[in-house]
């Protein structure tokens, strides 16, 4: 008992020691510290525009955008006095293909780089596609387009259901099929 205990915790300690030294799991002090880029709205269709926001170069800092990835290239980011941010703007080119791309903003003072990510689809999230119509599976269906269809199948279901449990009956008494 003691033996598995012993060997047990070794393990977790073992799992955990490697977990913190993996580059993978490395704590990044100064981007966390800076707040990152945030892009909003997160997903974009081409043609639309994209905002970007960061807190990293301070109230009065700005910073020089990057949208280069996605095809939009350089853009600016001003101070906002009202949020005590930078804040810049961009178009998303029409040819533009759908995928996941990086955004980077560099600011002014200290030349801090910050990231975030746009995701370009080719249908807007704020518009719901619903489905219409009717499967076509080959099976059909209750509420099938042909009313006569539909009552020559239930009325076929009814007739061998009560064929069937006639059938049962007789068997069960013992007269026989």
């Amino acid at each position: 008992m003691r033996r598995t205990a012993r060997l047990l915790t070794g393990t977790a300690l073992a799992v955990a020691a490697v977990g913190l030294a993996s580059p993978a799991h490395a704590y990044d002090g100064e981007a966390a510290a800076s707040g990152g880029l945030e892009v909003y709205p997160v997903s974009v269709v081409p043609g639309e525009q994209a905002t970007v926001r960061t807190p990293a170069c301070g109230a009065d800092g700005s910073a020089a955008g990057d949208a280069g990835a996605v095809g939009a290239g350089a853009f600016p980011l001003a101070p906002d006095a009202e949020e005590g941010a930078a804040t810049g703007r961009f178009e998303v080119p029409p040819s533009a293909q759908p995928g996941t791309y990086e955004i980077v903003a560099t600011c002014g003072e200290g030349g801090l780089r910050v990231t975030g990510d746009l995701v370009v689809t080719l249908t807007s999230a704020r518009e719901q596609v619903y489905p219409r119509g009717s499967v076509k599976t080959g099976v059909g269906g209750a509420l099938g387009p042909d009313p006569v269809q539909t009552a020559a199948g239930v009325t076929a279901l009814a007739v061998a259901a009560a064929g069937g449990t006639w059938l049962l009956h007789r068997r069960a008494r013992g007269d026989g099929i």
